[in-house]
């Protein structure tokens, strides 16, 4: 099927995938937001989205859309490596239109991944996860404004979490316009169109994620000084 066995084909199943986890993160960063204004309102949405069925049949379908995206990029990484051969050892100049984030997509994917590893661990593994297997943790499982609270508690996982934000940003500010090429919304006034939508979108996102950090970083902070 051409759709995995073609260069283009894995081009539009990683941008279709990658448009899906966009709008997830959306999701994710709206709801996080939540917590700036009421940690009860906040634990009522993680208690909505706790170990029901529809929330596990979601996790599940996201978990299958990173996976795909994630190995697709090495496939697609790793064919982009055969076509060039021995010239990827040359040292040459990088060209002038050619972006930062496009030249090292591949290092930005595995900051991306392991952030998102750190993520789970801290919140998922702590809530959805411990919910369904009955482990015990440090709170209730849908008690996430206390593990918010207590991760941004630690100067280290607020470093993590904003060098994570970092590469989530240049990973996304190219491939949110790279997928629109790729679906065909490629026409010359657009393509600078989508360029310019995506870094905004992008960019009003990630600060959606990076204000509920420092703010609870800086929370803490206060607190001890207050304290």
């Amino acid at each position: 099927m051409w759709l995995f066995n073609s260069s283009i084909g894995r081009k539009v199943v990683m941008s279709v995938t990658g448009i899906a986890l966009i709008l997830f993160l959306t999701f994710h960063m709206s709801m996080n937001v939540v917590a700036l204004f009421s940690g009860d309102a906040y634990n009522m949405i993680c208690e909505f989205l706790g170990a029901n069925w529809y929330a596990l049949v979601a996790t599940a379908g996201l978990a299958g859309l990173a996976v795909v995206h994630i190995v697709y990029a090495f496939l697609l990484t790793a064919q982009n490596r055969r076509a060039r051969g021995g010239a990827r050892y040359e040292v040459t100049a990088r060209p002038g239109k050619v972006e930062w984030a496009s030249q090292n997509m591949l290092v930005l994917g595995i900051v991306v991944v392991l952030g998102l590893l750190l993520h789970l661990w801290n919140f998922w593994y702590n809530m959805m996860f411990a919910e369904v297997t009955g482990i015990s943790t440090v709170y209730d499982p849908a008690d996430g404004y206390a593990y918010i609270l207590d991760t941004f508690a630690n100067p280290l996982f607020v470093v993590l979490y904003i060098v994570w934000l970092a590469a989530l940003w240049f990973h996304l500010t190219h491939g949110f316009w790279s997928a629109m090429q790729t679906l065909g919304w490629n026409g010359k006034t657009w393509f600078c169109r989508w360029k310019v939508i995506g870094v905004a979108y992008t960019t009003l996102l990630m600060l959606g994620f990076l204000v509920v950090v420092l703010f609870f970083a800086f929370q803490d902070c206060l607190g001890c000084c207050v304290g």
